[in-house]
C-alpha cells in the first residue's frame, strides 16, 4: 500500500473510531452514568466488601462493549472503499435459485443443528456442504440476500459479501449468516465473486487455537476457506498492510482516551504503566 494512501487509510480509520468513542463516552458520562449512591443503597454488602471502582469499570465495560458489531461494519466500509472502490452496508443481492438447493440449505442447517435417528449433530464442512447444494435442481426461486457488508471492486467488478460479526458471536446469528451464504453461493448466475463470514481479530490468537464453541456449530472455523478472521480478513478487504494500519491507527489514539477515561470518569491519574497499552 502506497504511503499516501496509507496515510489516508488511516485518517479514516480513525474518525471512525473517534465518532465511536464519543459516542460512547456521551453515553457513559452523561447520559448513563454509573450512580455511587444506588450502588450503596441496592448492593450494600458488595459495596462494603469491594472497592467502588471495581464497580463502575464494570458499568463502563458493559456499556462500552454493546452494539460494538456495527463500528466493525463501519470499519470494513473504510478499507473497502480505500482498496476496492465502492462498499456498502446492508446491501442487497436478490437472484435466484433452484427449489431443490434452498431445500438442501434448509437440510444442511438443520443437520447441523439437531441430531436425528440416533446420529450426532453433523460437523461443518463448507467444500462438501455447497457441493451437495449445487447439484440440486428444480425450478428457479426468487431469494434476496442482505449482507452486512458488500464491496466491489470498480476496476475488476469482483463483488464480495461479507457477514462481519464480533470475534465471540453467537450460534443464532452464525446460523443466519452461513444461511445467507449458501444462498449466494447458490444463486444462478452466481451475483457475487466471493462470500466470507468474517470476524475483525482473534482473541484465542493463532487460527489453529480458535476455540469459541458457538460459530464452531455451524462453521469449521480453523478450516473453512469462507472464513476470516483477523488480518485475513483485513487483508481481503482492504489489501496487503490493511490490518497493520488499522493497528497504528488505534495506537495512536489509545493514549488519548484511556487518559480521558482515567481522569474523567474514573477520577485518578493515570498509572505509568497506561501509555505503554497498545494493541
Amino acid at each position: 500500500m502506497p504511503p499516501s494512501d496509507k496515510e489516508q487509510l488511516k485518517k479514516a480509520i480513525q474518525a471512525v473510531i473517534a465518532a465511536m468513542m464519543e459516542r460512547k463516552l456521551r453515553r457513559i458520562f452523561e447520559e448513563d452514568p454509573f450512580d455511587a449512591e444506588e450502588h450503596r443503597l441496592t448492593k450494600p454488602l458488595y459495596a462494603a466488601l469491594v472497592p467502588m471502582e471495581i464497580f463502575k469499570g464494570s458499568h463502563f465495560e458493559r456499556r462500552f462493549v454493546t452494539s460494538f458489531g456495527s463500528v466493525w461494519e463501519d470499519l470494513a466500509l473504510v478499507a473497502a472503499k480505500s482498496a476496492l472502490g465502492f462498499s456498502e452496508k446492508g446491501y442487497k443481492i436478490t437472484g435466484v435459485v433452484k427449489q431443490e438447493r434452498l431445500r438442501r440449505i434448509a437440510e444442511i442447517l438443520n443437520r447441523l443443528e439437531f441430531a436425528s435417528k440416533g446420529k450426532a449433530r453433523a460437523r461443518p464442512d463448507w467444500d462438501t456442504e455447497l457441493s451437495y447444494i449445487l447439484a440440486g435442481g428444480g425450478p428457479d426461486v426468487a431469494v434476496s440476500v442482505i449482507c452486512d457488508v458488500f464491496a466491489k471492486n470498480t476496476t475488476t467488478n469482483e463483488r464480495f459479501a461479507f457477514e462481519v460479526k464480533a470475534p465471540l458471536p453467537n450460534s443464532d446469528q452464525t446460523k443466519v449468516s452461513k444461511e445467507k451464504m449458501l444462498k449466494l453461493y447458490a444463486m444462478e448466475p452466481c451475483q457475487i465473486d466471493g462470500a466470507y463470514y468474517a470476524l475483525p481479530y482473534n482473541p484465542y490468537g493463532k487460527r489453529e487455537d480458535y476455540a469459541w464453541s458457538f460459530p464452531a456449530r455451524w462453521f469449521n472455523m480453523r478450516k473453512d476457506a469462507v472464513v476470516l478472521i483477523g488480518d485475513d480478513f483485513w487483508e481481503k478487504i482492504g489489501g496487503p498492510g490493511t490490518y497493520k494500519t488499522f493497528v497504528d491507527a488505534v495506537n495512536e489514539m489509545g493514549e488519548m482516551y484511556r487518559d480521558r477515561i482515567y481522569r474523567e470518569y474514573l477520577g485518578i491519574e493515570p498509572p505509568a504503566s497506561a501509555a505503554s497499552q497498545q494493541l
